[in-house]
C-alpha cells in the first residue's frame, strides 16, 4: 500500500464529505467538488476522517490509492481555503488586465490577447504585471495558469515572459564569435 495512502484525511469542520458507490463529493463554503471511484480502492468515512484501503493487492490498487487520497485532500483544501497561482509578467510593455470573466494581455504580439476564465477561477491583478488565480479546483487553477504562461514562457537568453512568481529562469550566456 502507498505510504501516502495509510495517512487519513482529516474533514475541517464545515466541510461535508459523501460516499456513495462510484463517486465522492465534498462540499464546503467555497464550493463543491466530485471524484469518481475506482473498484481498486475502499474509502470510508469515520469520525471526521476519510481513511483509503485497497481493495485487491495489485500494483494498479496500490497505485490508486495513494493518488485518491492526494486528490481527496486537495478536494477537502481546496473548498475550505482554496487555491492560489500567481504569474509575473516580465519584459517591456507586457502587462495584464482583468476585464470580467476574461483576463486581457498585452504581451508584445501584434493583438491582445483575450483569456477566458472557466468558473470556479477568479482572476485579480494587484499590478499591471501581476495576475494572481484563485478557485477551489486545484486542477482548474494550475491549468488555467500553465495555458496563460504559454502564452509567452519565459525565454532563456532576457528571461523576458510569462513565468510563476516561484520559478527561477536560468539566464544562459550569449553566443559569442
Amino acid at each position: 500500500m502507498s505510504r501516502i495512502a495509510k495517512n487519513p484525511v482529516v474533514v475541517p469542520s464545515g466541510v461535508e464529505v459523501k460516499i456513495a458507490s462510484d463517486n465522492i463529493t465534498v462540499k464546503g463554503p467555497l464550493g463543491e467538488l466530485n471524484q469518481a471511484l475506482t473498484g481498486d480502492v475502499n474509502v470510508k468515512l469515520e469520525d471526521g476522517k476519510v481513511s483509503f484501503a485497497v481493495a485487491n493487492e495489485t500494483r494498479h490498487a496500490k497505485a490508486m490509492s495513494g493518488t485518491l487520497r492526494a486528490l481527496v485532500n486537495n478536494m477537502v483544501v481546496g473548498v475550505s481555503k482554496g487555491f492560489e497561482r500567481r504569474l509575473n509578467l516580465i519584459g517591456v510593455g507586457f502587462r495584464a488586465a482583468v476585464q470580467g470573466e476574461a483576463v486581457k494581455l498585452d504581451l508584445g504580439f501584434s493583438h491582445d490577447i483575450i483569456h477566458a476564465l472557466p468558473k470556479g477561477v477568479k482572476a485579480e491583478c494587484p499590478s499591471p504585471t501581476e495576475i494572481v488565480l484563485k478557485g477551489f479546483d486545484k486542477q482548474a487553477v494550475g491549468q488555467v495558469a500553465a495555458k496563460i504562461r504559454a502564452y509567452r514562457p519565459p525565454e532563456p537568453y532576457k528571461g523576458k515572459g510569462v513565468r510563476y512568481s516561484d520559478e527561477t529562469v536560468i539566464i544562459k550566456e550569449v553566443k559569442k564569435k
